[in-house]
């Protein structure tokens, strides 16, 4: 009998803001900067993604949808196939070592996101939006991956994105291998080692 359940998690993602920013890329092809950057994470409780991933055979066949406040996507960009490539070989392989899973890295994907502040408003809503997209997937997907590992995917789909992946104080580090795998982001510090910062907003 065939498997007609809907699988599907959800997840959310910060914005962030760089205080030391990276300045060009070296490979724009794999998203690898020409220098590492800091940044630091905003409360969710004001501006977040939220989005949830799901999939089934029920869906059309063969063909991934992304959904962002409500509109359809075009999910044929190289940065977007990236991101779901990396996810569906990673869920693949843990496949492979346990064939009792169900085969969820053959079926399409529907991407549901939502962003609680502009798209265009010079929030990095790419960077959460990435984030989330990446972080949701993993979760349906049952990935044992650590939020680093999972930098090096947000970030071929938006640089900064692989910071969101984090809570207070993050760095990109630029790398040093052609292939990327080295340009990660880590915590470097927790939002209470600078408690005197404040986030400001023009509330007109």
């Amino acid at each position: 009998m065939a498997d007609t359940k809907i699988y599907q998690a959800s997840t959310t993602a910060p914005v962030n803001i760089a205080v030391v920013k990276y300045w060009g890329k070296r490979d724009p092809k794999l998203n690898l900067p020409t220098n590492s950057s800091i940044s630091v994470t905003l409360s969710q409780s004001d501006l977040r993604t939220h989005t949830t991933a799901s999939c089934s055979s029920t869906y059309p066949a063969s063909t991934d949808t992304l959904l962002i406040n409500s509109t359809l996507q075009d999910v044929s960009s190289a940065r977007t196939q990236a991101c779901f490539r990396e996810l569906r070989s990673l869920r693949a392989a843990l496949e492979h070592q346990n064939p009792s899973l169900p085969k969820l890295s053959t079926l399409p994907l529907r991407i549901v996101s939502e962003n609680n502040f502009p798209t265009a408003a010079g929030l990095a809503s790419s960077a959460a939006g990435f984030a989330a997209l990446v972080r949701a997937i993993a979760d349906l997907y049952e990935l044992p991956s650590s939020p680093t590992d999972l930098s090096r995917i947000a970030r071929q789909g938006s640089g900064s994105a692989c910071r969101s992946l984090f809570g207070g104080y993050v760095a990109w580090q630029m790398g040093s291998k052609a292939d990327g795998s080295d340009s990660v982001a880590v915590e470097v510090a927790p939002q209470s080692h600078w408690p005197e910062m404040r986030e400001l907003r023009d509330e007109n």
